[in-house]
């Protein structure tokens, strides 16, 4: 039985306000001939298929006009579950009709652990597989709020809510093997973040759990599943040395902060009577992203030799040099006129360093994220260091509450 791996589409995400329609399209023709070429029996999308709860119309149509086209590929049966990113009711709208063309779909948690978990088998009925689908679990789903906690005292009850979930619907595979008499293969996917991988800077990951405090131990989960199909990392990554733990990563580069980094899909195959084997599959590049840093004479230099080769590319400038903002900026675009190559980002450098080593003059607030704002007024107020360190938690775990609020559609 073949499986294909995949995650973190973020169908309708932008970059610096470029659409990215065309690029998500050749992803998905793409997908479908490689699903064909290497005779799939199931398709695993583990979260975050779309990058907003609330989904552009050209996105949806992105998303259903591809299970149209899986629905009619013989055998194959596909299982999707919400990521961080995604709304769990609109995944769930349609999951009933969704399941007549062997399309499975896990929104949210559910009441009953067993409706995540299901018993498939290739188009002969010869091989059959159990796949544990787990969505991204929320604060709320898994954790019980106890009178007086501290941080910590939530984020262990986080995360032992967490463990308690896959131990449920492990225990549910555990009875469905038993039942059948025989040693089938358990594949769980999940949407967290696992200790053992690292988010890449600037990949768009936004914060899990109150500032990503609460990173996982993958053994405290993994149960005895043969593979954990893993989403939300947008970096293909195995985790901590162990080739069956797997994050595959998003197909496209969410952030310049994955420019040249190779985009991947997993195949797991459970050959009869024999070991399964793991490969990876390189995901063509649709749209070259390049960051160039240097003094101004270089990144001239650099940008003019990308014009010269004439194919798209989306370019971020980091200028390691003082300069005049607006007119390096008219300057370096003129560079790019008329050719396929555009800038999206420039950055000053030395100026970003500066905002960092404190309050200047004439210093921006736009340079700054929110956590680096409040820190400042930790400093204005003389706020003693044994402190900090509390009032910075609970101030993460206040930005994570509002993101997930802004996030979450019912």
């Amino acid at each position: 039985m073949k499986i294909l791996h995949t995650s973190d589409w973020h169908l309708g995400s932008t970059l610096h306000g470029r659409k990215r329609y065309e690029e998500y399209v050749q992803f998905l023709d793409w997908l479908i001939e490689r699903i064909r070429y290497e005779k799939i029996d199931i398709l695993l999308i583990a979260g975050d298929i779309f990058d907003t709860t609330t989904p552009s119309n050209r996105a949806q149509e992105l998303y259903y006009h591809f299970l149209n086209r899986v629905a009619v590929i013989p055998g194959l049966q596909v299982i999707i579950t919400a990521g961080n990113h995604d709304s769990p009711s609109l995944l769930n709208a349609p999951k009933a009709l969704l399941r007549q063309l062997r399309i499975h779909v896990i929104g949210s948690i559910t009441s009953d652990v067993t409706e995540e978990v299901f018993t498939l088998q290739s188009e002969d009925g010869s091989q059959s597989l159990i796949v544990c689908a787990v969505p991204y679990l929320r604060d709320r789903d898994v954790r019980r709020t106890e009178p007086g906690e501290s941080i910590e005292d939530k984020v262990k009850n986080m995360q032992e809510g967490i463990r308690e979930h896959y131990r449920e619907v492990w225990a549910a595979a555990e009875s469905i093997r038993r039942e059948s008499g025989s040693t089938i293969p358990v594949i769980a996917m999940g949407h967290l973040f696992l200790n053992g991988c690292q988010p890449t800077v600037d990949d768009g990951v936004r914060d899990l759990y109150i500032g990503n405090l609460a990173g996982i131990d993958a053994n405290t989960i993994v149960q005895g599943f043969d593979y954990l199909a893993l989403g939300h990392l947008h970096k293909p990554c195995i985790v901590g040395n162990n080739p069956s733990y797997r994050y595959c990563g998003s197909p496209l580069p969410m952030g310049f902060g994955e420019a040249g980094q190779e985009k991947k899909v997993l195949i797991i195959n459970f050959p009869d009577d024999q070991e399964k084997t793991i490969r990876e599959i390189g995901i063509p590049c649709f749209r070259e992203l390049k960051q160039i840093k240097g003094d101004l004479s270089s990144i001239e230099a650099e940008i003019q030799d990308l014009c010269r080769r004439d194919q798209k590319v989306w370019i971020e400038v980091i200028i390691e040099s003082e300069f005049n903002a607006s007119s390096i900026q008219i300057r370096l675009r003129e560079l790019v006129e008329n050719s396929p190559v555009e800038i999206l980002k420039i950055l000053n450098k030395p100026l970003m360093e500066k905002a960092l080593r404190g309050m200047e003059e004439g210093e921006n607030l736009g340079d700054l994220d929110t956590t680096e704002v409040f820190s400042r007024c930790l400093d204005a107020n003389k706020i003693p260091d044994e402190e900090r360190v509390d009032l910075l938690n609970l101030y993460r775990e206040i930005l994570v509450a509002v993101q997930e609020a802004d996030r979450y559609v019912e």
